[in-house]
């Protein structure tokens, strides 16, 4: 028999059957505080006899709820299309963000000749992102535990796109302390977006592809460094006229405004905070937490405490600032080299990241089959150490192609590795915030990223680009043990298997009528919206 359901707003049919049934319906659009007050009439109708039918036959339908008649968080989970959306949104930010680290250093030369300034200044347009991320970094992730995604999302586009244009109006050889500071807008910035691709996969996407959304997020941020590898040697060259440069760094100040622009203005109409039903079982329960019960600064002090973690942000602090210390003083070493290749610095450089955006999204695609994270996090950092030895050994060669071979290398397990660590990281530490694990981790990666950089290019200026890649190897050598004594406690994926394992002992209860279509999925569904 069909009833026409006057308890809830979905078109369901619904049976008659015993009391406390739950029936789980699919409308993504059910509206929770609706369905709540329903429940509440429902109750009050059975405490007074003259609004009530008789209580054997009153069914309460239920489509996406906070809790069940258990008080226990609902199992329901869905994933959206316009996940992809969001992704592709924060690639696009993240791009054009980390396009501006790079674009003074690949040229280095030629920024010191416009602006008559030394090496050593030019070298802290691309530290000043490390340096602005170690105090920013705080108060940042406690917004982002606080607003949420949309709010991070739109300072970065913001912030981002005002450096921009203060680049433009800097296109003079007296105002580099205009430049400095449009950079400094601009490292700012990141500190709202290197630490999002882990909370963004984690909010939007399913357990069996997070690690390949995240893997996405970081894949935007690279091809942004690998853009200002290439571009800027080519929109700036090296000629002798200051006006005429100062044409050509204009033109690419410009293209960089109206992309950023354009991206911001799409940020305000499109990016979402969340999706209405989470995505998997682990954000169900992380949204069952109630806010008043989370402190920032308990989660920071059980983060210290998290030994696994701690050794995780070190060495991951020892490869990530490896590799800034290497983008940053790329075009000083291959010009020291093949005096006159800054075209083929570029290039390099953009072998190196293109390299390691193949690695990350391979990397990301292998987690998300096998769930090796300590294993595969040892592998590529033990590659990475390997690739550095072989880099060192073959720059000086006087073949170029051999350092495009031994950079790409490099590029695919040391770039690489930088979803590993994010996902890695929120293995360890759930269900503390993602974004609060990864800004720990940046933070790590921008102090050594600082340290190595002076340290790198004082070796280099004293005794030759040899010792000073040694000085890395040395380094990466330390992260590779280091990674090894890491313990391999996966939380998130044992909170996913357990949240599963009781969804399915539910299913199996006697007050789940299975005939009816009363369904619980362990697996998210695909949803059109």
């Amino acid at each position: 028999m069909c009833l026409s359901c006057s308890f809830c707003r979905l078109n369901l049919q619904c049976a008659q059957v015993p009391k406390n049934f739950v029936i789980m319906g699919d409308n993504p659009d059910f509206d929770n505080k609706e369905m709540k007050e329903e429940k509440n009439g429902l109750d009050l109708r059975k405490t007074n006899p003259s609004k009530s039918v008789d209580l054997e036959e009153q069914i309460e339908c239920t489509s996406i709820s906070n809790e069940n008649q258990d008080n226990r968080p609902s199992t329901t989970t869905r994933l959206y299309k316009r996940r992809w959306v969001m992704v592709f949104l924060f690639s696009c930010y993240s791009l054009c963000n980390a396009f501006q680290w790079i674009q003074y250093g690949i040229i280095n030369n030629i920024f010191m000749k416009f602006y008559n300034v030394d090496s050593f200044t030019i070298d802290w347009m691309s530290m000043v992102y490390m340096l602005t991320y170690i105090p920013f970094i705080w108060p940042v992730s406690w917004l982002l535990d606080k607003k949420g995604l949309r709010l991070i999302a739109l300072m970065a586009t913001a912030i981002n796109c005002l450096g921009t244009w203060i680049k433009v109006a800097s296109v003079r050889s007296n105002l580099f302390w205009v430049t400095m500071l449009g950079q400094f807008a601009s490292s700012l910035s990141q500190v709202f977006i290197l630490g999002m691709p882990s909370r963004l996969a984690s909010v939007w996407f399913g357990s069996e592809e997070v690690s390949t959304a995240c893997s996405i997020g970081v894949f935007g941020n690279q091809l942004g460094i690998a853009i200002g590898f290439l571009v800027p040697p080519i929109l700036v060259p090296n000629v002798d006229n200051i006006d005429e440069l100062a044409y050509h760094i204009s033109i690419m100040f410009y293209i960089t405004a109206g992309v950023a622009t354009v991206i911001f203005i799409l940020v305000v109409f499109m990016f979402q905070e969340k999706p209405e039903i989470p995505p998997t079982l682990a954000q169900v329960q992380a949204r069952s937490i109630p806010p008043e019960e989370y402190s920032y600064m308990a989660s920071i002090l059980r983060l210290l405490r998290n030994l696994p973690f701690m050794l995780l942000v070190i060495s991951y602090g020892l490869n990530v600032g490896c590799f800034y210390a290497v983008s940053t003083l790329l075009n000083r070493m291959i010009i020291e080299h093949y005096p006159g290749e800054e075209v083929n610095a570029g290039r390099i450089g953009l072998t190196i990241v293109i390299a390691g955006m193949v690695g990350s999204l391979i990397c990301g695609i292998w987690l998300d089959k096998t769930k090796t994270y300590k294993q595969t996090t040892l592998a590529v950092y033990l590659l990475s150490f390997v690739g550095m030895v072989v880099y060192a050994f073959t720059l000086s060669l006087g073949h170029l192609w051999v350092v495009f071979v031994t950079s790409g290398a490099l590029g695919f397990f040391m770039t690489g590795y930088l979803p590993l660590g994010f996902e890695f990281a929120v293995e360890l530490t759930f269900p503390e915030c993602e974004g609060t694990s990864s800004g720990l981790l940046n933070c790590s990666a921008q102090i050594f990223g600082i340290m190595f950089t002076i340290g790198q290019g004082k070796i280099i200026e004293h005794f030759g680009t040899f010792a000073g890649n040694i000085f890395l190897c040395v380094f990466l050598l330390i992260g590779t043990i280091m990674t090894a004594f890491i313990k391999s406690d996966l939380r998130r994926q044992k909170a996913n298997h357990l949240a599963e394992t009781q969804a399915a002992s539910a299913a199996d209860s006697p007050s789940r009528v299975q005939d009816y279509g009363a369904t619980t999925p362990s697996r998210p569904q695909e949803h059109q919206s």
